[in-house]
C-alpha cells in the first residue's frame, strides 16, 4: 500500500502538461498588424478627413481677416487673427450675442419638450387605442409629410396675424405642442407597436387607465424613439431660418440663422470674418446636444434585438 500510494503522489505522474503560453500580441490585447489592417486604417482616416473637412475649413477660417476672404484660396490664413471672434462677442446693432444664443436656446428646447410631449401621446393613440376613424385619421396625418410646408405658409401666416401673435416665439412653439411632427408621431408609432400588449393588460388587470398605463409602461420603453426625436427635433429648431424670418420682425427677438444675416446687411460691406465665427459658435450647442444624447440614442438601438 505505501509503494502504490507514494507512486501516486509521486510529483512527476501529478504533474500537469504544459500548456503553450499565448501569444505576446494576445497578452498585450494588441492584434498585429498587416498590410489590409493598415490600408483599412488608412482608408477609414481618409473619410474620416474628407467628413470633417468642412469643420475644419470652418474653424480654420475663423481666424482669417475679412480682406483674405477671396483673396486668399488656402486652407491657413496668412495673417491669422483672433479679432473676428472680438467682433462677435461684442455683439451687432447693440444686441449682444448671448441674446441670440438665448432665443435659439428657447425656440429649441420648447419644441423638443412639445414635440415629445405631444408625438409621444398622439403615437399611443394610434398604436394602443381604438376608436372609430383611426385608419383614417392615421393615413391622413401621414399623408401631411407629402405636402411641402411653403404649402401652409400662407394660411398659417393669416391664422397668427388675426391672432396678434405675429413677431412673437408663439407661432415657432405652439404648433410644436399640437403633434404637428408627422414624422416623429410615425416614427414613436411603430416603436409602440413592437411592444408586446401583455404588459398593457397586465396593467389594465392592476387597474391602470390608458394615462397611467402610457406613463408608467409605454413612456420608459419608447426612450430611444423619444432621444431620436429630440435630436432631430433640436437640430432642425437650431438652424430654422424660414420660420423666425416669417414671423419675427424685431432684431431683439432674432435667433442666430437670423442674426447671421444682420453681419452681410448690416452695410454695403460684408464682414465675412465675423460671420465665419459667428457660424463655428452657432455649431458648438448642436454638436454638445448630439455628443450628449448619442450614447442614449446607441444604447436604445442596442437593446431593441432583445426580445423576452
Amino acid at each position: 500500500m505505501s509503494t502504490s500510494s507514494s507512486a501516486i503522489s509521486s510529483p512527476s505522474q501529478l504533474e500537469a502538461p504544459l500548456v503553450a503560453p499565448p501569444p505576446r500580441e494576445a497578452r498585450s490585447g494588441r492584434r498585429k498588424l498587416t498590410p489590409g489592417r493598415v490600408a483599412q486604417y488608412v482608408l477609414l482616416a481618409l473619410l474620416t478627413a474628407i467628413v470633417l473637412y468642412p469643420m475644419i475649413w470652418l474653424f480654420i477660417s475663423t481666424f482669417k481677416p475679412s480682406s483674405e476672404f477671396g483673396q486668399n484660396p488656402g486652407l491657413l490664413p496668412e495673417n491669422g487673427t483672433i479679432d473676428n471672434y472680438f467682433k462677435v462677442l461684442e455683439g451687432i446693432g447693440g444686441i449682444p450675442l448671448w441674446k441670440f444664443f438665448a432665443n435659439s436656446l428657447l425656440l429649441a428646447v420648447a419644441a423638443v419638450v412639445g414635440t415629445l410631449a405631444s408625438s409621444s401621446l398622439a403615437a399611443y393613440a394610434f398604436a394602443r387605442i381604438r376608436f372609430r376613424g383611426a385608419g383614417i385619421f392615421f393615413a391622413a396625418m401621414i399623408g401631411t409629410l407629402l405636402l411641402p410646408f411653403h404649402v401652409i405658409i400662407i394660411p398659417q401666416y393669416v391664422l397668427f396675424q388675426r391672432l396678434d401673435l405675429v413677431d412673437t416665439f408663439w407661432p415657432l412653439i405652439i404648433p410644436k405642442f399640437l403633434a404637428t411632427e408627422a414624422f416623429f408621431v410615425f416614427l414613436i408609432v411603430q416603436f409602440i407597436r413592437n411592444i408586446p400588449r401583455d404588459m398593457d393588460e397586465a396593467a389594465r388587470i392592476d387597474g391602470a387607465g390608458h394615462l397611467r398605463t402610457f406613463f408608467s409602461v409605454i413612456l420608459p420603453l419608447i426612450k430611444p424613439a423619444l432621444i431620436t426625436s429630440a435630436i432631430f427635433t433640436f437640430i432642425w429648431t437650431w438652424n430654422d431660418f424660414l420660420g423666425p424670418l416669417l414671423y419675427l420682425n424685431s432684431p431683439e427677438n432674432y435667433p442666430l440663422p437670423i442674426a447671421l444675416r444682420l453681419y452681410n446687411d448690416q452695410t454695403s460691406v460684408s464682414d465675412y470674418g465675423a460671420t465665419v465665427a459667428v457660424s463655428f459658435l452657432a455649431l458648438l450647442p448642436v454638436l454638445l446636444f448630439f455628443l450628449v444624447f448619442q450614447r442614449f440614442l446607441v444604447d436604445g438601438v442596442a437593446t431593441q434585438g432583445l426580445k423576452g
